[in-house]
């Protein structure tokens, strides 16, 4: 691998680093040195799910590879590891319930699912609705999802009721504010069975119209396959499973005693793919930015790293009702073990931009921004 040959200043605010050289440099070393990071979320509507990797550098921006997906672009991630798993996309508040004593979708009509679409909801308060979510840490496949495994005899798959979450808000939203979802995007009946070492799924309208059939390969060198039930296609989300770290997205968390909770700016990581994470919070009455720009390899608790929740970031690095309004964070980083064994660490340096309207100067939501260097 290539040394790093010569240092980047992150900006004048920033205690610029001693380059890393071959006596200090007990790890594996990514290709890059560091840079400033602008994740294109989009604005206060958040309409994309932003891909990240550490690792590469984007020839035009020098920060980063992003890729970016529409939130509205998938529906199920179907594992591709040797379980058989179904994840559902949680950015849009999506949730399923599976209908009782029900094997063929002919015997699912509105009156036989009418009193189950009032529970099977996102974001209403109720903490019963946690069961038709998927495991929030992300910890799969082994972390509990509303679709059961996919057992190998067809006739053990049931039946599911799928709500189909949030289209992506088109109206006007107030500068300083978030808009995490819009119009409905309607319900489907989905049952999903193994083929060879793939899947079929089907779906359709609760009426049955839009009936949509599809078989699935799994390709290994991704976390999942992605299907879009709404465009009936299959369809690239994610990077391959080494080539991602991070994840900006909206997201379905929950709140202790109140169920399932939407989430603006929040910041997943590629656990499944191997990537680990913790977070670094500075004493107080220290200086954040000089704590984080002396930290070094030596520093790193191998201990600390948590690989099986995504949430290790999370929501925890902004505060949208903070006494000075929307602010960041600025007594923790994070520490980042990409899948390849190379070191990161990262700190957050913006949650909005300026905007002016009327009313004056304000910040507007969407626009984070982060640096990082390798260690």
């Amino acid at each position: 691998m290539k040394k790093i040959l010569y240092c980047l200043l992150i900006g004048a605010s920033f205690i610029a680093q001693s380059c890393i050289n071959d006596n200090e440099d007990p790890v594996s070393v990514a290709k890059i040195e560091g840079a400033i990071a602008d994740p294109r979320v989009g604005g206060a509507k958040q309409p994309n799910q932003v891909w990240i990797d550490l690792s590469e550098t984007d020839p035009i921006t020098k920060g980063p590879v992003q890729k970016l997906t529409r939130r509205t672009d998938w529906d199920l991630a179907l594992y591709s590891g040797p379980e058989f798993k179904a994840v559902l996309n949680s950015s849009i508040m999506m949730a399923a319930a599976k209908i009782p004593n029900v094997t063929d979708f002919s015997q699912v009509t509105e009156a036989t699912v009418s009193t189950l679409k009032n529970q099977v909801q996102v974001a209403n308060f109720n903490p019963a609705n946690e069961v038709y979510i998927d495991d929030v840490k992300g910890d799969f496949p082994y972390g509990y999802t509303a679709i059961e495994e996919i057992k190998a005899n067809d006739s053990e798959n049931g039946v599911y009721l799928v709500n189909m979450g949030k289209e992506i808000y088109t109206g006007s939203v107030p500068v300083g504010s978030v808009a995490t979802g819009g119009d409905s995007r309607g319900w489907k009946k989905v049952q999903i069975v193994r083929s060879g070492e793939g899947y079929k799924v089907k779906s359709a309208d609760i009426d049955g119209s839009n009936y949509y059939e599809v078989t699935v390969n799994k390709n290994a060198a991704y976390n999942y396959n992605f299907i879009s039930l709404k465009n009936k296609s299959e369809v690239s989300i994610q990077p391959e499973r080494k080539k991602w770290d991070l994840c900006f997205t909206v997201f379905t968390n929950t709140i202790s005693g109140a169920g399932s909770y939407i989430y603006a700016d929040f910041v997943t990581i590629n656990n499944v793919g191997g990537t680990g994470a913790y977070e670094v919070i500075v004493p107080a009455g220290t200086s954040g930015v000089e704590t984080y720009n002396n930290f070094k390899t030596s520093d790193i608790n191998p201990s600390k790293f948590i690989y099986n929740d995504q949430r290790v970031i999370g929501s925890n690095w902004r505060n949208p009702v903070g006494t000075n309004g929307l602010e960041v964070y600025g007594d923790r980083f994070y520490i980042l073990k990409d899948p390849n064994g190379y070191y990161f660490k990262l700190r957050f340096t913006r949650l909005t931009k300026a905007n002016t309207d009327d009313q004056g100067v304000k910040d507007e939501r969407g626009f984070p921004s982060f640096e990082y260097k390798p260690l």
